[in-house]
């Protein structure tokens, strides 16, 4: 498994485990630049969010998901 289909992976159960949790990450993705770099070293980049979400996941990550 090359690093990008292992970071698409990793992205891949990070959106499951907070749809789960009940927390949506619209900007969740890949970074572009950190796949296309001449030896790829993918980021997964969480993006932005707003204060409620940000909220939500601050409770997930407290197992206090609502």
């Amino acid at each position: 498994m090359s690093g990008i289909e292992e970071a698409e992976e990793a992205l891949r159960e990070l959106r499951s485990a907070l749809e789960k949790a009940g927390v949506v990450l619209p900007s969740l993705g890949l970074d572009p630049v950190s796949v296309v770099r001449e030896v790829p070293s993918p980021l997964v980049d969480l993006g932005r969010c707003s204060v409620r979400t940000a909220r939500r996941l601050a409770a997930a990550l407290a197992g206090e998901a609502r």
